[in-house]
């Protein structure tokens, strides 16, 4: 079994589990965060908070 080095992470939903998700991958595990939402406003909130 061969592990792979993981360097980028996508969270789909930045509610209020997807924003701490992505926040959590990018700032302790220094992972590059995609976080995508179906709406931008989504997006900004979670972007926030």
């Amino acid at each position: 079994m061969f592990v792979m080095e993981v360097k980028k992470v996508a969270v789909l939903g930045a509610g209020l589990m997807g924003h701490g998700i992505a926040q959590v991958a990018a700032q302790v595990a220094k992972y590059e965060v995609s976080l995508r939402d179906v709406k931008q406003e989504f997006l900004d909130n979670g972007m926030n908070m």
